[in-house]
């Protein structure tokens, strides 16, 4: 017992521990963008909105949030915060589910160990229309109690990791490897390596003369070098919204493209696909999750199931 006490003692007051309610609050308050609308979606008072942010700021010893006329915005701290509140508030959704769950049974159906509940996807939209579909077939055939919400994300800025590590998902479909790297605190593991090829409309004699199309997605970290270096490739004369955009201009005869290997698939036969040689570019496709929710069995099963697909496919 004397090795304990020290540790024990380095522990938290209870009364210095944040609720559930304390987290639910600050969550609203960065959702709503205020303290009154907070209120109103929690069916409280904004009175009683303010003194819990006041309470919750005391307590961690900074200030969540910038208030003014507008309402009130996180500060850096307060984005830490929320995202920390929400993934906290993720796991005591989780808890019933887990214990239901660690019954005896064989881990599918709907009785004793069955795998439950709702799984929160977000994914970028190529891999949302061709990788998840397949996935989600086998992973709801085996566990009919799974339920799954997918959310697209565009691959700018933080992406899908952010949203896994803002606590909005509990895993991400990501393009790994690119200039801003997985969050710190996630993990991710690769599900495919995926080559990028010229697309152009079939038939034509001199596809690389064509216009370039591109959108604001492609051409990360992992293909800047190599694009670069190719004295044939212009600047882009048209960008787009998504690759769906681009491959629909490209049919249409109004340029060419460098894309990878998920976005051309199911391409039409009007538009030709041609290998970029040993030295093309690619990129690699893959999961992020928390580290608190990676052992969970909804997140284990979708990654067995993604990874079983892109074996199935060759990938």
């Amino acid at each position: 017992m004397p090795a304990v006490l020290p540790v024990l003692r380095e522990l938290p007051a209870v009364q210095d521990l944040l609720t559930p309610q304390e987290l639910r609050i600050l969550v609203a308050v960065a959702e709503a963008g205020g303290f009154s609308p907070a209120g109103a979606a929690l069916g409280i008072t904004q009175s009683a909105v303010s003194h819990a942010v006041r309470a919750t700021e005391a307590k961690l010893g900074a200030v969540l949030f910038d208030r003014g006329r507008s309402g009130a915005r996180p500060t850096p701290a307060g984005e830490r915060a929320v995202a920390l509140a929400r993934r906290i508030l993720r796991l005591y959704e989780l808890l019933a589910v887990e214990v239901r769950g660690s019954g005896p049974g064989s881990g599918s159906g709907s009785g004793p160990g069955a795998v439950t509940g709702t799984l929160r996807i977000a994914a970028f939209r190529s891999a949302a229309l061709h990788l998840l579909p397949p996935a989600l077939e086998r992973l709801t055939a085996r566990h009919p109690g799974i339920r799954p919400e997918v959310r697209v994300v565009r691959e700018l800025g933080a992406g899908t990791a952010g949203e896994v590590a803002a606590g909005r998902a509990d895993l991400g479909i990501a393009t790994l490897g690119g200039s801003t790297g997985v969050p710190s605190g996630l993990l991710s593991g690769v599900l495919a390596e995926e080559p990028y090829a010229l697309v152009h409309p079939a038939g034509h004699p001199d596809p690389k003369a064509l216009p370039l199309l591109d959108w604001d997605e492609n051409c990360g970290s992992y293909t800047r070098e190599w694009w670069r270096a190719q004295d044939w490739i212009p600047r882009a004369a048209v960008k787009a919204e998504d690759d769906g955009m681009v491959l629909t201009m490209v049919e249409r005869g109004l340029g060419m493209a460098i894309m990878p290997a998920l976005s051309l698939t199911g391409a039409p036969d009007t538009v030709r696909i041609t290998d970029l040689g040993p030295e093309r570019p690619t990129r690699s496709v893959g999961y992020v999750t928390t580290r608190e929710l990676a052992g969970t069995p909804a997140v284990q099963a979708l990654i067995r199931e993604l990874r079983a697909g892109r074996r199935t496919s060759g990938g």
